[in-house]
């Protein structure tokens, strides 16, 4: 799928997010990557074989900030 030089990462690699954006929604949401992830505004993603990577948020330290 991808034509860049050097080619993007493909969808099955462990960096597949710094993959080039083919198209950008953010009012949805979602950008396309060129490999052909699907990379929603949560951090989740669908990859091309139709598999869900679950959101990965940072895990909380345990320390809340507030506005002053």
């Amino acid at each position: 799928m991808c034509q860049h030089k050097p080619a993007c990462p493909s969808a099955a690699s462990a960096d597949r997010e710094s993959a080039r954006l083919l198209a950008h929604h953010p009012e949805q949401g979602w950008s396309l990557l060129c490999n052909g992830v699907l990379l929603f505004e949560d951090t989740g993603e669908l990859l091309p074989d139709g598999s869900v990577i679950n959101p990965h948020r940072p895990v909380g330290t345990g320390h809340v900030m507030t506005a002053a």
